[in-house]
């Protein structure tokens, strides 16, 4: 049996201005966007060229949900977007505003340093050795 993880839900709080930070400043692709009626899409985004995992974006529906935008692990890394050139994508996220919380580390495994999404989730930005 051969199983992967298609899709993570990430929590947000408005789909476009979601989509907008996740294609502009993370630059990432926007896989799909479909309207589900009563408000709803199905929104999905992946990093540029990837093929793994996907983010379905999903707009907060509850009070419940909304107050977990941003928090959804509780502070820690959520997150681990790998690539292949760690200094292009540091600079080009720094460019368009990304916010990192640490200077870049260089460790045994490899070039890490967490940002946080629009929402304040933490990530990991990470070139393995």
């Amino acid at each position: 049996m051969q199983q992967s993880i298609g899709a993570l839900t990430l929590v947000v709080r408005d789909y476009d201005e979601a989509i907008a930070f996740y294609t502009q400043a993370l630059g990432f692709d926007l896989v799909e966007d479909t309207d589900r009626g009563g408000g709803k899409r199905w929104v999905l985004v992946a990093p540029r060229g990837g093929t793994g995992t996907r983010l379905l974006l999903a707009q907060a529906a509850t009070p419940e949900q909304a107050a977990r935008i941003g928090d959804q692990t509780g502070g820690r890394v959520f997150l681990f977007l790998n690539t292949d050139d760690f200094e292009r994508d540091y600079a080009r996220m720094t460019a368009h505003g990304v916010k990192f919380r640490e200077k870049p580390r260089y460790e045994d495994y490899g070039t890490v340093a967490v940002f946080e999404d629009l929402y304040g989730n933490a990530w990991d930005l990470l070139q393995m050795k």
